[in-house]
């Protein structure tokens, strides 16, 4: 590890220096490339040289240790020697999680898809509850959401919603969300207090970049529609719906939440670039880790990752095996603690990978 630092430092005072060529400076593109690569590895190089400070301080500890016949020099030695033990201990961890490759899409917004699935009415209102969820969570974090997709039921439920998250980090908070979520309860409407099980899932898409997913007019079908709102209450006198087809992988994405068809088609094809860059992510996720004993963020929907149940107030993850008896708090968008759990066991894993 201390033989990847020292190649680092190296490669970011080369790249420093370039930065002081006049050449370089009149060149802005190669400028803000230099400029993007010195900040990325800034974190790492100041970790290594605070590790290298800590390291020679330990080794000047020991040699006083071993050479000098002064009991009061040798007891502030002894001191030094631990507080910087301590010291490394603490930057080795930092310095491996700083290791592990980044997740490029980390910073993106989102979009969240959230599905009704087995359960009927149940499932719908799951999914509703489920939205409430995620947006109480959003609004928490400072993140600006935007309907762009629901069907909605006559319930007060949903079939299907999709939202935008708009907001630094949003991908790298919610990534692990992705998959089958699980409810247990009791509906309203069940006379016999029987438990009932339903199912939604849940898909989360990084928002795509027009440079990372070029799509052939040629390969789409454009329908346009009247729309509706929830439960059918609501009817546009103009067909301002949009559904675009993408033949070549089947991916079908709607839009109605604009009262402008221009402005639906062009939600739409946000929505399907990052669909197709999602199916991208996880067939190379696939490959990469198709040794793993744990895919946490593997996005599977038919992978049933979440339990929540209500008689007993509980959520349980099982991928991690976490479980928290404060449903009714974690429903209201407290799911903080179960996130970093995640994202924890997501570095470790990480970090095997890469033989840190």
């Amino acid at each position: 590890m201390y033989e990847k630092l020292a190649d680092i430092k190296e490669k970011y005072d080369q790249i420093a220096e370039k930065m002081s060529d006049p050449d370089v400076i009149a060149d802005q593109d190669r400028f803000q490339k230099y400029a993007k690569e010195l900040a990325e590895m800034k974190p790492l190089v100041d970790k290594y040289e605070e590790y290298t400070t800590a390291l020679n301080r330990l080794e000047e500890a020991k040699e006083i240790l071993a050479s000098s016949r002064d009991e009061d020099l040798k007891e502030l030695a002894e001191a030094e020697l631990e507080e910087n033990e301590e010291i490394l201990r603490t930057l080795e961890h930092e310095i491996k999680m700083l290791m592990v490759p980044k997740d490029p899409y980390d910073d993106k917004n989102i979009y969240l898809e959230i599905r009704a699935g087995t359960g009927g009415d149940e499932a719908t209102l799951f999914a509703a509850d489920l939205l409430r969820m995620y947006t109480r969570y959003a609004e928490r974090k400072g993140f600006k959401v935007e309907i762009v997709e629901q069907n909605g039921t006559g319930v007060g439920g949903f079939k299907e919603v999709v939202i935008l998250l708009k907001g630094k980090g949003a991908y790298s908070h919610l990534k692990f969300e992705a998959g089958g979520h699980r409810v247990q309860r009791i509906p309203e409407t069940e006379s016999g207090g029987r438990i009932h099980t339903s199912a939604c899932t849940v898909a989360v898409l990084p928002e795509a970049e027009d440079v990372e997913m070029n799509i052939d007019p040629n390969d789409l079908r454009i329908d346009v529609f009247r729309a509706s709102g929830a439960g059918g209450q609501h009817v546009n006198t103009t067909d301002s719906a949009v559904r675009i087809t993408h033949e070549p992988s089947g991916i079908v994405v709607s839009c109605q939440d604009e009262r402008s068809q221009i402005k639906n088609k062009e939600k739409a094809m946000k929505l399907l670039k990052s669909k197709l860059l999602e199916k991208k992510i996880r067939e190379q996720e696939e490959e990469i880790a198709a040794d793993r004993k744990l895919q946490v963020g593997s996005g599977d929907r038919s992978e049933r990752i979440r339990t929540y149940n209500f008689p007993q107030n509980r959520v349980t993850d099982h991928r991690i095996n976490y479980t928290s008896h404060s449903l009714d708090k974690f429903l209201e968008g407290e799911i903080d603690d179960l996130l970093e759990a995640l994202w924890a066991y997501d570095q470790t894993e990480r970090l095997k990978a890469a033989g840190l």
